[in-house]
């Protein structure tokens, strides 16, 4: 029996491959390497915004910068226009990354090739990425949307109008979430 885990209204939705949505969705991973939608405070970096819908995109999905593992899961957009989306996203750890020997150590705890990595971490000729780290809720009824204008285009954020959802129960146990939090601290060591 899923639990009923309560959320305030969700007022965002972070864009990110339909394949790496999958991946959180199902648990076999709770790692983001990202470039955008991260900003730097007096207390560190940090996410825009700490809880999210997972906002699943097929615009400029690249089978050559996923592992060959998750190569089958590319799929087409099985609804343009549509956004289903099937996950609400915690950030429970984010780390800058500003060397790429440690950039791409992490290549075995999420879903891009080391290539997709270096790529990222060379954009815009800013060397750096963020890793964040996920605790992820499948959604205990669905939420689909129409893609709205304001929706359109290479946006990490989408905002929303106060959705409310209800999320089950997290897809990794805490005690793997816990192990996976700290292998990401030790590989980034």
């Amino acid at each position: 029996m899923n639990k009923l885990i309560k959320k305030p209204p969700i007022t965002s939705a972070l864009k990110e491959w339909d394949t790496q949505s999958c991946l959180l969705t199902d648990g076999s991973l709770s790692l983001l390497v990202r470039k955008g939608g991260i900003m730097e405070t007096h207390a560190g970096f940090e996410v825009e915004h700490r809880s999210f819908l997972l906002y699943p995109t097929f615009l400029h999905q690249n089978p050559a910068e996923l592992q060959p593992q998750y190569q089958s899961l590319l799929r087409d957009d099985p609804q343009p226009g549509v956004i289903d989306f099937p996950a609400l996203a915690e950030v429970v750890a984010v780390h800058k990354v500003e060397s790429l020997d440690r950039a791409l150590r992490l290549e075995p705890l999420q879903a891009l090739r080391g290539a997709g990595i270096e790529r990222r971490f060379h954009y815009r000729n800013r060397p750096w990425v963020h890793a964040l780290l996920l605790r992820v809720q499948p959604l205990l009824e669905p939420l689909v949307l129409p893609e709205s204008a304001g929706m359109l285009g290479c946006v990490s954020w989408v905002p929303l109008d106060g959705v409310t959802v209800r999320a089950g129960e997290p897809v990794v146990p805490e005690d793997v979430l816990e192990a996976r939090r700290l292998e990401l601290e030790q590989l980034l060591a």
